[in-house]
């Protein structure tokens, strides 16, 4: 399958998320945003929720990095729609970014589109691009404390992802601080632990978010 390619032009206006938002209200399809750091199990993540939705729903997914294209090849191989953005050094993706892209997929023929974001603790949370949904993502190997230093991005989030929980025995990370943290500045997350290496937790995430793309689906939105 042809990955097309785009490079991001850094020109942010507020009402471009609206207007995304607004569009996709309006053919029924889902965005949800994926945030976290390099490394921290995007992209697996991803996969494994393709493999959990695709038979239910019709999927495309936005790869945002640096350079490169290697994440939106493995997301190609699945047989899925997929844009590679390539910031050019920019921490973040943008609103005016995602709809640029947007034209670039068959949107009559999906139901989700999900954005893997720039892998960054801090600036992707500051720019809303028009999503439905927000999920942070965190790994054992990066710490237990991450919600206590970079609160925005925790506290943006519709769900709490802690991943590499199969890793819990080698590391002293402790999943019930950073959901406490959470809890302190975002009061409507909710949370999953689990790993998308071995697919535990997986089938969780995924039932929840089959509930909501329904949602947006059957009524547009959410209330």
């Amino acid at each position: 399958m042809e990955i097309k390619i785009v490079k991001q032009i850094l020109a942010w206006n507020e009402d471009v998320s609206r207007e995304i938002r607004a569009s996709l209200a309006e053919q029924k399809i889902c965005l949800v945003n994926i945030m976290g750091s390099p490394g921290g199990g995007k992209t697996s993540l991803i996969k494994a929720l393709i493999e959990q939705l695709r038979g239910h729903f019709r999927i495309a997914v936005i790869e945002a990095d640096i350079a490169g294209r290697i994440d939106a090849e493995a997301i190609s191989a699945l047989g899925i729609p997929v844009v590679q953005l390539q910031t050019d050094g920019a921490c973040h993706i943008e609103a005016q970014a995602v709809r640029e892209m947007l034209p670039l997929f068959p949107l009559d023929q999906l139901d989700v589109i999900f954005i893997e974001n720039v892998g960054n603790l801090v600036c992707p949370a500051e720019f809303d691009l028009g999503e439905d949904l927000r999920i942070a993502i965190l790994s054992v190997p990066e710490g237990d404390d991450k919600a206590d230093k970079y609160p925005l991005m925790f506290s943006t989030a519709d769900a709490l992802v802690i991943n590499k929980c199969d890793m819990l025995p080698h590391f002293d990370f402790r999943p019930e601080r950073v959901e406490q943290s959470t809890r302190e500045i975002n009061g409507k997350a909710v949370f999953f632990r689990l790993s998308a290496r071995t697919g535990e937790g997986i089938p969780e995430l995924a039932a929840w978010l089959s509930g909501r793309i329904s949602q947006k689906k059957a009524l547009g939105g959410f209330p």
